[in-house]
């Protein structure tokens, strides 16, 4: 009887071995409108890892197909909707470089832009991204002058300007309570944009819950944890030369 149990489990376990693999096999060399519908529907599903992964089944069983351009755009407005904004510009990348004319560069590039706008809900977090923000901004505006677009980006960057000069004086005041004068004025002193009446602009509110941890950009309840030593202090900072004469001797 036990041995009759092994050779029924041992059979068991060689059909459900073989029915998963006619399965997996089922999934192979399909036409591209199947891969395609399959995308959408794993999009209208929310599952979108499935849909990414049919993207790549038809990315390289029918790479010269013409729904490729369509499903790569859909893929990357997936993934901003989703807000993985990361995503969102890979594809988007991929479909300016394998696909899109003029026109459809332009509306691809907005919506990086757009991508990197939205993935800054906390602009004092992300001094970097706020950078490549700008610099893909200003270079939009310099190639499509006339782009129907072009509002809306120069919205965007003048949000831009005001995030970076918002980091820029939450460092300041950080170099202020750890009496490094020179270093505050310098990251004060970066204030690029003379169209803007930078004293008639109002600081960012931090939200209660966050301002809790993090502060409010000028002071926080957890500053006299932070030690009065360089190792707090920023590569960019402007070395008193009072202060190293001092320590040299």
């Amino acid at each position: 009887m036990r041995e009759q149990l092994k050779l029924l489990c041992a059979s068991l376990a060689i059909v459900l071995l073989f029915s998963s693999c006619a399965k997996e096999l089922e999934e192979y060399n399909k036409p591209a409108m199947y891969w395609y519908g399959k995308i959408i529907e794993s999009i209208s599903e929310g599952n979108i890892d499935k849909a990414d992964n049919y993207y790549s089944s038809l990315q390289s069983e029918h790479v010269g197909s013409p729904l490729l351009p369509e499903a790569t755009m859909i893929l990357a407005i997936s993934h901003m909707y989703y807000e993985e904004y990361i995503l969102t510009e890979h594809y988007l990348d991929e479909y300016i470089k394998r696909y899109a004319n003029y026109n459809e560069k332009e509306e691809a590039e907005f919506l990086k832009i757009k991508a990197k706008y939205m993935s800054l809900p906390n602009p004092r977090r992300d001094q970097v991204l706020i950078k490549e923000a700008i610099r893909a901004s200003e270079k939009f505006k310099s190639e499509y002058p006339h782009s129907m677009y072009y509002s809306v980006v120069d919205t965007m960057l003048t949000n831009l300007y005001l995030s970076e000069a918002s980091l820029n004086e939450t460092v300041a005041s950080l170099y202020d309570r750890i009496d490094k004068p020179k270093s505050a004025a310098y990251y004060r002193a970066k204030e690029a944009e003379p169209w803007i009446v930078w004293k008639d602009v109002d600081r960012a509110k931090t939200p209660w819950y966050r301002e809790w941890f993090e502060g409010d950009g000028t002071a926080s309840w957890y500053g006299f944890l932070i030690p009065d030593t360089r190792s707090v202090v920023s590569r960019n900072s402007v070395v008193d030369t009072n202060e190293t004469e001092i320590g040299n001797r």
